[in-house]
């Protein structure tokens, strides 16, 4: 057997008989920023749902994120008529494997974001049309929304609403004819409509005012695409341009209608970034990948300085991965992908807005079709996870739970570092290979605070590092061969 597959082994079997006192320990971690889970294909899957749940406890994970597709629940979903019922009671609802999940989680101790997102079902859209994304009805939305906060209630500490709703496959219209943006305002009326049906659900429940996010953008998109004509408006709308909109603000950031302030907690954002690495920075200054975070961060600061939402609104990375080979698109190194997924949460942690990273995906999804950016695009699978499709791990499963970096400064390096899976301050063994050397020697035994992080500078010269990890419960962690950036 492999040194994978012992190590693999080792966590899952010490991670299952831990599993039922988790939440406990758990109870007890230092803050610091939180990293978000989604593993949508296992996690909703009641067949994988315990073995993934099992795996991301050794790794160290202690939140999820869901998404919640109103259609995949809603009464006669394919029907144009609305079905008579009362919208805002739980009981209306299918709610099947989201309940399972999330009752786990919450008996787990951990956090959950719920992103309630489309589809629509037929009968709350304006056209009726598959794949039912076009303007949903508010009212509906809002109603629906009531039904979520009273039915999970205290199993969800964080709300997010519409996934992705600067892209075409998640909402349209994206542009009106004259190549303006169309999604922001419709974008608006949802946040309004479900902030006010979840408040309403959670005060039915006797809970406290919903925490909220706004935005779940994707990275890049266009100001104004009218050039290429119609097929252009289906191109997804810009971040920075799809958050000014959605603010009623104009290109710079000064107030151009009468919209009140947005009552959103902090703005969600899925930074993901390009085969270059994490420090690519993308054309189009309205852009934001993880390379050019602080784009956004400015972005949010003249947007509370023109009353449009709230000072020092936090920023969520709630989805985020580096897609490895085989991917079609974006595809680097299986080794190179453990570097680029530490390089960009050190560049989430160094901001100090960021309140949360993420990682999307536990295995491979199958590969796609090629990606085209617009509603007209086929399937495309994302190769992101810590394992292939066929379950085998990949660099950045070991890497993961103890990611590393090390960062040329002038005639030495930098190291950054976590130690995922503990809930205190521990120790964490740094390990170097010199060149021409054939095995790798202790760098340096280094305490971490008591989130897991760690740093320090060093002369020390090496062609790779790697740290190693020894938990109270005598499991070992090492993460894979890091390289010099």
């Amino acid at each position: 057997m492999s040194r994978i597959r012992i190590l693999l082994c080792a966590l899952l079997a010490c991670s299952a008989l831990t599993f039922g006192t988790l939440g406990a320990s758990q109870a007890q971690a230092s803050t610091g920023q939180k990293l978000y889970f989604e593993a949508p294909t296992d996690l909703l899957n009641p067949v994988t749902r315990p073995q993934a749940l099992v795996q991301l406890q050794a790794l160290g994970v202690r939140a999820l994120r869901v998404e919640l597709n109103w259609y995949s629940v809603a009464p006669d979903p394919n029907s144009a008529k609305a079905p008579s019922f009362d919208a805002t009671n739980p009981g209306s609802y299918a709610w099947g494997q989201y309940d399972a999940l999330l009752a786990a989680a919450h008996q787990l101790g951990w956090s959950v974001l719920l992103t309630v997102t489309s589809p629509a079902p037929s009968w709350a859209t304006s056209n009726h049309k598959a794949p039912y994304i076009t303007r949903p009805d508010d009212l509906d939305f809002q109603q629906f929304m009531t039904a979520v906060a009273r039915h999970y209630g205290s199993e969800v500490s964080l709300y997010s609403i519409w996934n992705e709703p600067n892209e075409p496959p998640y909402l349209l219209p994206q542009f009106n004819a004259n190549g303006t943006p169309a999604s922001p305002r419709i974008y608006r009326g949802l946040f309004e409509a479900g902030y006010a049906g979840l408040s309403a659900g959670s005060k039915a429940a006797g809970l406290a005012s919903p925490k909220v996010l706004m935005g779940e953008t994707a990275p890049v998109g266009y100001d104004n695409p009218r050039r290429e004509g119609a097929k252009g408006l289906l191109h997804p709308v810009a971040p920075l341009a799809f958050l000014r909109e959605t603010l009623c603000l104009n290109a710079h950031y000064k107030r151009s209608g009468s919209c009140g302030l947005l009552p959103a907690y902090g703005y969600a954002h899925h930074a993901y970034s390009k085969a270059a690495g994490p420090n690519y920075r993308p054309p189009g200054a309205d852009n934001v990948t993880i390379g050019v975070l602080s784009r956004l961060s400015h972005a949010l600061d003249l947007a509370a300085r023109a009353h449009a939402i709230r000072g020092g609104m936090p920023i969520y990375l709630t989805e985020f991965g580096v897609e490895s080979y085989p991917s079609k698109q974006n595809g680097v190194p299986p080794a190179q992908q453990a570097e680029y997924d530490a390089i960009a949460e050190h560049i989430a942690y160094s901001n100090p807005r960021v309140a949360a990273f993420s990682q999307y995906l536990l295995k491979d999804d199958p590969l796609g079709g090629p990606f085209s950016g617009s509603a007209l695009g086929g399937y495309v699978g994302f190769q992101t996870g810590l394992e292939y499709v066929t379950g085998k791990p990949k660099p950045l499963y070991f890497g993961f739970p103890v990611p590393l970096t090390v960062t040329k400064r002038g005639h030495g390096f930098s190291l950054w570092g976590l130690v995922r899976p503990t809930t205190r301050s521990t120790k964490v063994t740094v390990l170097v290979k010199p060149k021409g050397a054939r095995r790798y020697r202790t760098l340096k035994t280094v305490t971490t605070n008591g989130a897991g992080y760690w740093a320090f500078n060093s002369s020390a010269k090496g062609t790779s590092w790697r740290v190693r990890w020894i938990s109270p419960a005598n499991v070992k962690y090492e993460g894979p061969p890091i390289r010099a950036y």
